[in-house]
């Protein structure tokens, strides 16, 4: 008679399932090694008992089994992570692309392209985006109008309150008609009259020559000098024509 199958589930007696869990670990163990010999494969296996006993076979030792097992999850991982960011970028760019064509259809209908396909309803509604979007372009328009035409009263008002104080300051403080000195006086006459000289020309001459040091021993001013200058040959001149008449 052959063996009957037996139900896979857990055992509930104790006794039963350890000598279950020992036979078949050696079974397993068994396989393994075989399985590694017989077609030059690289074979671990790592076995922990419900009492936390460890039971382990590996054909090239377990480290080098675990690292090379980890590199290759680790890689594995690498690729599925890939391929997501890879899917997710491309589905995003077919929505994009579904969006900017949406777009597109909307901007030529709102320009009266493109009709063709509308029903009643979807017109009412192009019409009245219309009518709002023309809304919202005259009041922005006559917003600008208002901010222009408060800027020039603006402009104006600085420029008033400018020139009001200006000349609140002319009033504070009016022009003085000062004299000019001498030497401006006496630049400005040669400027205007050049080939005309002046007594005081010629004074200012004989003191630039040689007297400018007597002037400026004597402390006196230069027309104070040449008048004295002047009474000095008047009174030689005279003496000369009273010589001349006794003789």
């Amino acid at each position: 008679m052959g063996r009957g199958k037996i139900e896979i589930k857990r055992i509930e007696n104790a006794n039963s399932r350890q000598v279950t869990f020992s036979k078949r670990r050696a079974g397993l163990l068994k396989k393994a090694q075989e399985l590694a010999i017989l077609c030059d494969a690289e074979v671990a296996v790592i076995i922990f008992s419900n009492t936390g006993k460890l039971f382990e076979f590996s054909s090239s030792g377990m480290k080098h089994t675990l690292a090379r097992y980890n590199k290759c999850v680790e890689s594995s991982d690498a690729t599925v992570d890939v391929h997501k960011v890879e899917k997710r970028e491309h589905d995003e760019v077919d929505i994009l692309r579904e969006e900017i064509t949406t777009l597109q259809m909307k901007q030529l209908q709102l320009l009266g392209k493109d009709l063709t396909g509308l029903g009643f309803k979807e017109l009412q509604n192009l019409e009245q985006q219309l009518n709002e979007g023309l809304l919202l372009v005259k009041e922005k328009k006559l917003l600008m109008e208002q901010l222009e035409q408060s800027r020039e009263q603006r402009a104006m008002l600085e420029n008033e309150t400018l020139r009001r104080q200006v000349n609140e300051l002319r009033c504070l403080f009016p022009p003085v008609d000062c004299p000019l000195p001498a030497y401006l006086e006496y630049c400005s006459l040669e400027q205007k009259n050049i080939g005309i000289r002046s007594p005081d020309m010629a004074c200012n001459s004989e003191i630039e020559r040689g007297d400018s040091d007597t002037t400026l021993h004597l402390g006196l001013p230069s027309h104070v000098y040449c008048k004295r200058k002047e009474s000095e040959r008047d009174t030689h001149s005279n003496d000369s024509g009273a010589q001349i008449g006794i003789l």
